[in-house]
Order: structure tokens, then sequence, then C-alpha cells
């Protein structure tokens, strides 16, 4: 049984590690973020506000995992709308036993967000915190929804990714942090293939006791 927890701030590169690290050692893998998002859809979806905290929990409670498929859940209005519900803490409360029960299973299991070395799995074999510099991440992201054909500015999405850490950091519950026993892994001049194999040295090593 081998649980390895990923956190890190907004395109840090902490969802493609967690990916490439499952596949390597066979485990399931979570995006944790993905939970949030689809909270938020469901609230906007049903004419609510995304800051009516009881109805963001009580989208979070009805949650239908089969849903989180959905490609409009990656899309950048739906990461801001997860930053907002997240900070409920009755959303995170009804989201924790999904999350636990999801690294319960057998061999084990990869999960990255903002929380989960500090909250959900506080007892994982592995734990990282994956960052990069803000201007790097914003250049990161910019890249990837101009590849998808989205007309977006770079210093849009500067704005958007400080906005949010400032409000994952800064939330009350569960704020956005290193757990104390998490290796950091600083993804600003490393390219996929050279975090990956980074982070696969931080993972050989824990399992071997290093």
């Amino acid at each position: 049984m081998l649980t390895i927890a990923i956190d890190g701030p907004a395109a840090s590169g902490k969802g493609t590690l967690a990916k490439r690290i499952a596949a390597h050692y066979g485990l399931a893998c979570l995006d944790t973020g993905l939970l949030y998002r689809a909270v938020g859809r469901d609230v906007l979806e049903a004419g609510r506000s995304l800051e009516d905290e009881k109805s963001a929990a009580a989208a979070a409670r009805a949650l239908d995992p089969e849903t989180l498929d959905d490609p409009g859940l990656r899309l950048p209005d739906m990461g801001d709308a997860a930053s907002v519900v997240a900070k409920f803490t009755s959303v995170r409360a009804a989201l924790l036993d999904f999350q636990r029960d999801f690294a319960s299973q057998e061999p084990g299991a990869v999960l990255d967000g903002r929380d989960i070395a500090t909250i959900v799995l506080p007892d994982a074999d592995v734990k990282l915190f994956v960052t990069a510099d803000v201007e790097v991440r914003a250049r990161r992201r910019h890249q990837e929804q101009v590849a998808r054909g989205e007309p977006v500015t770079y210093e849009r999405i500067l704005e958007t990714i400080r906005d949010r850490d400032a409000r994952d950091m800064g939330r009350k519950d569960a704020p956005l942090r290193q757990a104390d026993d998490a290796v950091l892994l600083d993804t600003t001049r490393l390219g996929v293939e050279e975090a990956l194999a980074a982070a696969l040295e931080i993972v050989r090593s824990k399992i071997d006791g290093g």
C-alpha cells in the first residue's frame, strides 16, 4: 500500500506529476481539484451564487463522481469557481470522506490538491509540495490555453493566478501550505521530464527510508 500526497498552487505542474507518478507505480490518481470544480459547476447550474455556502455544501453532499470526467470542469472559470467554494468548511467536510476512501484502495493512490498532506492524508507515505514562480506558472497556463485556442492574455492569467493564490493561502479552513514533513519541489527551472525525474527520486528515497 502506497499513498502519495501532492500539494501546490495553480499551474505548478502538480497535476501532471501526479498522473505520471501514478502511472509509474500503477496507482490510482485523483485530482481533488475536480471535486471542487464540480461543486462550483453544480452550484452555478442550479442558479445559485458561489458565495452561498448552504447551496455549495448541498452540492458537495450530492456530488456524482460519474460527472468528474466532464471536460467543462477544465475551463478556467471552473478553476475560479472551485477556489470560491473551497473556502467553505462545510464543503470541505462533505468531500473529505470521498478523498480518503479513494486513497484507501489497493495498491494505493496518488492525490493532488491543496490540503492533501496537511488535512486529507496527514499519514501519507510520501508528501510533495510542488511550486514554481508565479510568473512561470502564468506563462505555462497561458501557453496551455492558447494551444486550446482560447482568447486569453498572459497579463489576465497572471492576475487570476495571483488572486487564486491569495484565496487559497488566506482561507480560514485548510489553507494552502507546505506540510512540515513534505518535500519541496520547485519546478520553476525544470521541464516536465526533469520535474518527473526529481519527483520519482523523492518518492524512491521515501519508500527506501532515506
